[in-house]
C-alpha cells in the first residue's frame, strides 16, 4: 500500500464558487466541521507545518474551499458550519456551496468530519452525517482536543459515538480520538487516509 507524505502537502488554491474547482483527475479528501472545531489545527498537525491552513479565534473566518497539494491527491478545507453570527446571505451560500460540492463532486472519495470531543454529534453534525451518508462515501469521525479529557472520559465518549453511529446505522463511519496539542491521533489518521487513497483507482470524469 502506498503511503503518502502528508508532510510535504502545500497549498494549491482556495475558490468560491463550483466552476473554480480544480479540474484535474487527481483524488480529493474533504475536511468540514462546526465552525471553530479544529479544522485548521488538524491540518496544520497532521501536515506538521505551522501556517499551512490559518487558523483563527473568530469562528466562521474560512469562508472558501481550501486546496492542500499531496502531490497525487488534495486535502480539502471546507467552510466551518454552525456559525450564527455570518451575515444571512454568507451562510446561504456557504450552505449551497458546501452542498453542491459534497454531492456532485466525483474526485472527492471521503469526508474527515471533526467534531470537539467534549461536545461531538450535535445537531449540524448529525445533519451532516445524514447528508453525506446518502453518497455512500466513507466518513471518518475525528473527535479533537481530547486532551482536554482524562482516559475514562476518552473511553466514555468514544463508545458513546460507536454507539450513536451503529444505532443509526451509518455503515461507512469510524471515529478516533485527536490531539494536536500532545500530536496525539496523527498515525490513525494517516492510516485511513492511505487506505481511502489506496482503494481507488485513478479517476474518469468522463
Amino acid at each position: 500500500m502506498k503511503q503518502y507524505n502528508y508532510k510535504q502537502a502545500k497549498f494549491f488554491t482556495t475558490v468560491n464558487d463550483l466552476a473554480s474547482l480544480p479540474t484535474d483527475f487527481k483524488l480529493e479528501i474533504a475536511i468540514c466541521g462546526r465552525s471553530n472545531a479544529g479544522k485548521s489545527t488538524l491540518l496544520n498537525t497532521l501536515c506538521n507545518q505551522v501556517r499551512l491552513a490559518f487558523t483563527s479565534k473568530t469562528p466562521g473566518r474560512t469562508q472558501h474551499i481550501n486546496y492542500f497539494d499531496i502531490n497525487d491527491a488534495y486535502l480539502v478545507d471546507l467552510p466551518g458550519y454552525g456559525y450564527a453570527k455570518v451575515p444571512p446571505n454568507v451562510k446561504k451560500h456557504w450552505e449551497q456551496l458546501l452542498g453542491k460540492y459534497l454531492t456532485t463532486r466525483k474526485q472527492l472519495i471521503g469526508l474527515i468530519l471533526i467534531m470537539d470531543s467534549r461536545h461531538p454529534l450535535k445537531e449540524l453534525d448529525l445533519l451532516m452525517l445524514d447528508f453525506f451518508s446518502q453518497t455512500n462515501k466513507p466518513i471518518h469521525i475525528v473527535l479533537s482536543k481530547s486532551d482536554k479529557l482524562n482516559n475514562q472520559e476518552k473511553s466514555n465518549i468514544l463508545k458513546h459515538v460507536n454507539t450513536a453511529l451503529t444505532e443509526k446505522e451509518y455503515i461507512h463511519t469510524t471515529v478516533q480520538l485527536f490531539s494536536a496539542l500532545k500530536r496525539q491521533g496523527i498515525n490513525e489518521l494517516e492510516t485511513v487516509l492511505d487506505k481511502w487513497l489506496n482503494s481507488h483507482l485513478p479517476i474518469s470524469l468522463d
